[in-house]
C-alpha cells in the first residue's frame, strides 16, 4: 500500500505508473480517481505525512507508495521514479513553484504527461506551449461556476458549440432535453440517487436481433425476449423518487436587475457618508433653504431656466453681486427680495462644497490607498461570499460578471483575492470578529445568498448558521470536503446547497492524465457529471463501439457526434448503430467511472500497441 519508509523510493521498482504530487483535499479526490476508477498504479509525493490529508492517502487501498519530501525538487523526482512514469499530476504549491516542477519532470522523461494546477489561467496556457505533453488546470475555475449558479438557486451549464449544457429537475424538464441523467432523488438521502444507470431502450430487442441475423447466427425459436422483471423485485418496486435532465439553452440567461433598481440603489449609497444625525439635520435644512430661495427666484423672474443658472452659479460663488451705481441707475438685477434669496443660496452653498469635497476624496482617495470600499446603505439583494481564496475570488468575480451585486469578507488582510475583487470596485468586510457582527457589516438582512468558501469545514458551517440565524430566507452554499457532513446538512437546512471543491476538479485533472478533455462539469446535488469531448483517432480502443456498446453499461451517453468529414456538431445522433469511425469526435455526459471506462480501453489499446 505504501513504502516502509517515507523519505525514499518504493521498495519494488515501478515503471509505467502515475504521481501525484500534494496532499490536499483535490491530491486525495485525485488519487481515489486514479485507484478506484482507472485502476492505475500510484505514487504520492507529500510534503509532511502528518498534515492535511496525507495520512488518509496513506491508507487508501491500490496506491503503491507515498513518499515524503519538503518539496518537488530533482531528487523528489527521481525518488518516485518519474524517467519511468506514464503521468505527474502537481496540485499542490503555488503557480511558480508547479511550472519548475513540470520543467524538472520533463527533462526527466520527455515523454510524460504533465498536468498541473495553475490559478493564473493565462499564463498555464503559455506554459503549456513549453510542454511537449502537458496540461494547466483550475481547480478553482472548475468548481467555481458550480457554487455562483448554486447561490442564484439555478444549474451550472457547460457551453459546447454555442450551446449551453445545464441540469433540469422534475418539473423543469421539457420535452426536448437531451437525455435523462438521474433518477431516485431524494435530498433526504443522496446515497439512493443513480446517475446515469444502466439502460436498455425499447429498440434493444430489435437492435440485438439485426446483430444476430447480421453475423448470419442461428435465430433461437420465438426471436429475442426480453426477460420480464419479477413482481417481488424491489427494484421494480422501488419509488423513483426525482428525476434529472441535460437540457440546452442557446444562450446563457443573465441575471436580470432593472435599471430603476440600481438607480434607487445608488441613491441610497450615498447615504452611507450621512452617518451623522446632526449633519443629515444641517445638510436637510439648508436644501430646503436653496429650494425655497429658487422659488423666489422663479417668481419674480417667471423664467425657469434663468432661475436654474443663477441659481448654480450662487451656490458655487461665482454670481455677480449688483452694485450701488447699478442700483441708481436701475440697471441692477432687481428687487429687494431676490437679493435675499441669493444670499442665501450662497451661504448654503457654502454648506455643501466641504461634503462634495468630503465625498470625492473618500471615493477616488480610498482606491489609491489600496483599502477595500465598506458595503453601502444602497447594498440590496446581494451576495456574501466568505473567503477570498482561489475558489471565492472565482465566485465573486464570475457573480460581479454577472451582473450580481457582490459583498465579500475575509479575515485575512493578506489573502490574494482582496486585490483582485477591489480592483472590480466589490465591497470587502474585513476583520477577524465574530461572525454575527461581520455579516451584520455585509448587510446580511439585504443579502440572497451566502457562499462559505473557505479551506476549513468548520468555518463554513459556522458561516452557515449564523446567516441562517440572522436572515431566515437567505439561501446558504456551503463548501464541505466530507460527504457524511454533506448529506446531514441537507437534512437539516433547506434551501441551501452543497459543494466540494475536489470533488468537482479531481474527475477533469484525472482525465487529463490519460488525455482527455473535459469541458465542464455539472453538478447533481453531491454528485458530478462530466462533460467530455473525445476524439476517436487511429489505434483507440473506441473504433467500431456503437451507442448502444457506450451507453449500455451505464455511466455515459452520447449527446452529440461530429462525423470525421463533417464541421458540425449532430446533436442526439439518431443513428445508434453506426460504429465509430477514426477522425469522429463525440461529446458525451459520464459519471466519473463511465468516463474512466472510455478512458480506459482507449489506454489499454495504447498499450497493447506499445
Amino acid at each position: 500500500m505504501t513504502s516502509e519508509g517515507w523519505g525514499t523510493p518504493p521498495v519494488e521498482p515501478i515503471s509505467q505508473h502515475y504521481i501525484v504530487c500534494g496532499g490536499n483535499a483535490l491530491a486525495h479526490r485525485l488519487v481515489l480517481e486514479l485507484v478506484e476508477h482507472y485502476g492505475v498504479p500510484v505514487v504520492v509525493l507529500v510534503a509532511d505525512r502528518t498534515r492535511d490529508h496525507a495520512p488518509q492517502i496513506e491508507q487508501l487501498d491500490g496506491v503503491a507508495a507515498v513518499v515524503e519530501y519538503a518539496s518537488v525538487t530533482e531528487e523528489a523526482l527521481r525518488a518516485v521514479s518519474v524517467g519511468t512514469a506514464r503521468g505527474l499530476a502537481l496540485v499542490e504549491g503555488s503557480d511558480q513553484e508547479n511550472i519548475h516542477a513540470a520543467l524538472s519532470a520533463q527533462n526527466h522523461n520527455p515523454d510524460i504527461r504533465i498536468v498541473f494546477r495553475m490559478f493564473n489561467q493565462r499564463l498555464g496556457e503559455n506554459i503549456e506551449r513549453l510542454l511537449k505533453n502537458g496540461a494547466a488546470l483550475s481547480g478553482s475555475a472548475t468548481a467555481a461556476p458550480a457554487f455562483a449558479s448554486a447561490a442564484l438557486g439555478r444549474p451550472n451549464s457547460v457551453e459546447i458549440d454555442g450551446r449551453y449544457l445545464h441540469v433540469a429537475y422534475d418539473d423543469d424538464i421539457t420535452a426536448d432535453r437531451l437525455c435523462m441523467v438521474a433518477d431516485h432523488i431524494d435530498r433526504q438521502d443522496l446515497g439512493r440517487i443513480r446517475l446515469l444507470p444502466e439502460q436498455r431502450g425499447d429498440s434493444a430487442e430489435f437492435v440485438e436481433f439485426a446483430q444476430k441475423f447480421g453475423g448470419n447466427e442461428p435465430i433461437p425459436p420465438g426471436g429475442v425476449r426480453r426477460e420480464p422483471v419479477p413482481q417481488g423485485d424491489p427494484a421494480a418496486q422501488e419509488d423513483p423518487g426525482g428525476r434529472a435532465a441535460l437540457q440546452v439553452l442557446r444562450i446563457e440567461p443573465r441575471v436580470p436587475i432593472g435599471w430603476r433598481r440600481r438607480v434607487r440603489w445608488r441613491l441610497l449609497d450615498t447615504m452611507r457618508f450621512f452617518t451623522s444625525a446632526r449633519m443629515r439635520l444641517v445638510l436637510l435644512s439648508a436644501l430646503a433653504a436653496v429650494l425655497l430661495a429658487f422659488g423666489v427666484l422663479w417668481y419674480l423672474n417667471r423664467n425657469f431656466g434663468w432661475t436654474v443658472y443663477i441659481t448654480l452659479l450662487d451656490l458655487a460663488g461665482a454670481a455677480q453681486p449688483d452694485q450701488l451705481s447699478d442700483l441708481a441707475d436701475g440697471t441692477g438685477t432687481g428687487g429687494f427680495w431676490q437679493r435675499v434669496a441669493q444670499v442665501v443660496i450662497t451661504v448654503c452653498g457654502i454648506t455643501f462644497a466641504p461634503v462634495a469635497t468630503a465625498i470625492a476624496v473618500e471615493v477616488l482617495g480610498s482606491g489609491r490607498r489600496g483599502q477595500p470600499r465598506n458595503p453601502g446603505a444602497g447594498t440590496r439583494d446581494h451576495v456574501i461570499v466568505v473567503g477570498l481564496g482561489n475558489v471565492g475570488t472565482r465566485v465573486a468575480t464570475q457573480l460581479h460578471g454577472m451582473g450580481v451585486p457582490v459583498v465579500c469578507m475575509e479575515r485575512d488582510p493578506q489573502a490574494r483575492g482582496i486585490a483582485a475583487v477591489r480592483a472590480l470596485g466589490i465591497p470587502v468586510v474585513l476583520g477577524d470578529g465574530p461572525f454575527e457582527q461581520q455579516l451584520r457589516r455585509a448587510r446580511l438582512k439585504h443579502s440572497r445568498a451566502l457562499v462559505a468558501v473557505s479551506g476549513d469545514d468548520a468555518t463554513n458551517l459556522e458561516a452557515a448558521l449564523e446567516a441562517r440565524h440572522g436572515n431566515p430566507e437567505v439561501r446558504v452554499v456551503v463548501r464541505l470536503f466530507e460527504d457524511d457532513f454533506a448529506g446531514h446538512f441537507y437534512r437539516t437546512l433547506d434551501n441551501a446547497a452543497s459543494r466540494s471543491v475536489s470533488y468537482l476538479a479531481a474527475p477533469a485533472f484525472a482525465a487529463a492524465l490519460m488525455g482527455r478533455e473535459v469541458r465542464g462539469t455539472l453538478s447533481v446535488l453531491r454528485h458530478v457529471l462530466l462533460i467530455a469531448e473525445l476524439t476517436v483517432e487511429d489505434g483507440s480502443g473506441l473504433i467500431g463501439l456503437n451507442r448502444h456498446d457506450l451507453e449500455d453499461p451505464g455511466g455515459v451517453r452520447v449527446i452529440a457526434v461530429r462525423l470525421a468529414h463533417g464541421d458540425q456538431l449532430q446533436w442526439n445522433f439518431p443513428d445508434r448503430t453506426r460504429r465509430l469511425a477514426p477522425g469522429d469526435r463525440i461529446v458525451v455526459a459520464a459519471t466519473r467511472s463511465g468516463l474512466a471506462r472510455l478512458n480506459t480501453a482507449a489506454v489499454e489499446e495504447e498499450k497493447e500497441e506499445g
